[in-house]
């Protein structure tokens, strides 16, 4: 896309983008939560929403995540499109119930006939010294449950139009958002159409290694990939897969089938993280293939420190993911 097509915004502004044009499209599309209203939401992408749709639309809640996901279940089953806001990846822990035995079952048990074009909107992530209880990386939870779609978007332009297809998607979708890329600024469309929920993109092309990351850890891979390329030779190809249910497995091992070689990273703890089972798919797929054994980057098996030094040395780092690319292609 050419730059006259394009603009810079910063990543939360994409994603109130997003949420303007559904909501002016569609009078079904409404949003709620905590703090999203008059405050604008803890990292302003809610922002002036409220003066242009009013209360009706905009909905102030009270603090429990499980009262507002059931709440959005009940306003989906009965045709409406509610986008909530939970505050913190963290808190999904308390709707889970909701979401886990509800929204992600409803359809299958009415035999397909309800729908749940449910949008579950929430920022994950450390690096921002929010301590343990407001900095995991929980998106693994969900890829394990049928009936639930998991998105993660890392740059302005992503952000935009996949927000655009989850809340047009008539399945629930967990949507995250990493805190610590808020404020980080890169192109955005000035026409967009929505991004189809499981196409992976390739971010950087490469013939050596292949990093396949999502979310904050993605852009910290395209810095990694650019520093090997400069110090080792390398060429490192990243890909960002950008939904992890559904995946574009098919993506992934086009690319390993080309580099024979796989590094997968990602912010959440790496023991059991949703590294293990790419790493395993790929595997399955390209056993014999492989020059290399699959290398996975990801978090110390800890909680989040406050402190910090000590939320880097649990966090993965642009160090770790060069490392990993040159073990990879050693």
């Amino acid at each position: 896309m050419s730059d006259a097509a394009t603009r810079e915004v910063v990543y939360s502004q994409a994603v109130r983008t997003a949420l303007l044009e559904e909501m002016r499209r569609d009078p079904r599309v409404f949003v709620m939560g905590e703090d999203i209203g008059v405050y604008g939401g803890v990292f302003a992408a809610t922002r002036g929403l409220l003066r242009e749709f009013g209360e009706d639309r905009v909905r102030d809640t009270p603090i429990s995540e499980a009262a507002l996901v059931g709440l959005g279940i009940g306003a989906a089953l009965l045709g409406m499109r509610p986008v909530v806001e939970l505050m913190y990846a963290d808190f999904t822990a308390h709707a889970m119930d909701a979401i886990v035995n509800n929204a992600a079952k409803l359809h299958f048990m009415s035999g397909g006939q309800l729908q749940i074009p449910l949008t579950i909107r929430t920022p994950l992530g450390g690096g921002t010294g929010y301590a343990a209880q407001h900095s995991q990386c929980p998106e693994n939870w969900f890829t394990h449950i049928p009936g639930l779609k998991v998105v993660t978007a890392a740059t302005p332009a992503d952000a935009r139009g996949l927000l655009k297809a989850a809340i047009r998607d008539p399945n629930p979708v967990l949507f995250f958002e990493h805190k610590h890329i808020y404020t980080m600024r890169g192109p955005m469309p000035v026409e967009q159409e929505p991004i189809p929920l499981g196409v992976a993109e390739v971010k950087r092309e490469g013939t050596d290694v292949t990093v396949v990351a999502w979310s904050m850890t993605l852009l910290d891979s395209l810095a990694a990939a650019a520093r090997v390329a400069e110090e080792d030779g390398l060429q490192a190809e990243v890909i960002d897969p950008r939904t992890l249910q559904p995946l574009d497995l098919e993506a992934i091992l086009k690319s390993v089938g080309k580099t024979k070689r796989l590094v997968v990273a990602h912010e959440a703890v790496r023991f059991a993280g949703f590294g293990g089972e790419i790493a395993s798919l790929v595997t399955e797929n390209l056993w014999g293939e492989l020059a290399r054994p699959v290398v996975r980057v990801g978090a110390k098996f800890a909680p989040i420190a406050f402190n910090e030094r000590l939320e880097y040395y649990v966090i993965p780092t642009v160090d770790d993911i060069v490392a990993a690319i040159r073990e990879a292609a050693a």
